[in-house]
């Protein structure tokens, strides 16, 4: 039986920065609809440039990043069409709110990705989803008013609202309060979404995901639990700094 082809792929991908320094270096990874991936590695190691390679925001310098079987390189994203339809199945929640928020008011920056609905479907999603995330007080406020947890809860509502197939999030938990993390938790739990989440809680790893992919100090990746048959050993988490030895 043939193998279907991965959602997202990245083959021998490198990425280095016009500074010089490297990024990512031979990174193999090949990710089906429906997988649950937990990304772990120190900082620097290259995590975050990753998850912004599959956002296809940053192109490899080597290597190539496949979407759905299609090569994504800048020709391809040039093509309109084919980049307005991948806006709205992959989306990225960076580390740090503030860099997505750009919008007048909170009620605008939930309705920004949704500008291609009828009006009664945007504001339906809108209310849907400042409910959810208990934004409802704030959808008239400045997005640089709230809080650093309030801003993180907006960014998850406008990236849920357009109904991702692809969800990447970057250290989605740190400034979320207990009550929220919980909730995306069995959110994720709940959802055959596609998702890649990069974290430094190792003890929300089992929760966030079933495949660990773990990026070494040396920018490639040097485990993956679904070729290894298992979760890492506690030697191969202290040699690459994620436990203490």
């Amino acid at each position: 039986m043939t193998e279907p082809v991965p959602l997202l792929e990245l083959e021998q991908v490198a990425v280095a920065y016009p500074n010089g320094r490297t990024a990512l270096q031979g990174v193999d990874l090949a990710i089906h609809a429906g997988e649950r991936v937990v990304l772990l590695g120190t900082n620097g190691c290259g995590k975050s440039t990753l998850l912004r390679t599959l956002d296809g925001l940053i192109p490899p310098t080597r290597g190539e990043f496949r979407f759905a079987g299609r090569r994504v390189d800048p020709h391809t994203l040039q093509d309109r069409g084919w980049q307005r339809d991948f806006r709205q199945r992959v989306v990225l929640m960076f580390q740090h709110p503030e860099s997505m928020l750009f919008n007048p008011t909170v009620r605008d920056e939930i309705g920004f990705g949704l500008r291609h609905l009828a009006e009664s479907e945007r504001t339906a999603r809108i209310l849907y989803w400042a409910d959810v995330l208990r934004l409802q007080d704030f959808l008239d406020a400045p997005p640089f008013e709230l809080s650093g947890g309030e801003k993180q809860r907006l960014c998850l509502a406008c990236l849920l609202a357009v109904e991702p197939e692809v969800l990447l999030l970057d250290e989605p938990t740190a400034n979320l309060d207990p009550r929220t993390v919980g909730w995306l938790l069995e959110w994720l739990r709940g959802r055959s979404i596609t998702s890649v989440v990069a974290t430094h809680q190792m003890t929300l790893v089992p929760q966030l995901g079933d495949r660990i992919v773990i990026l070494s100090g040396d920018r490639g990746i040097v485990f993956d639990s679904r070729t290894a048959g298992g979760p890492p050993d506690h030697d191969l988490l202290v040699a690459n700094g994620l436990a203490y030895g």
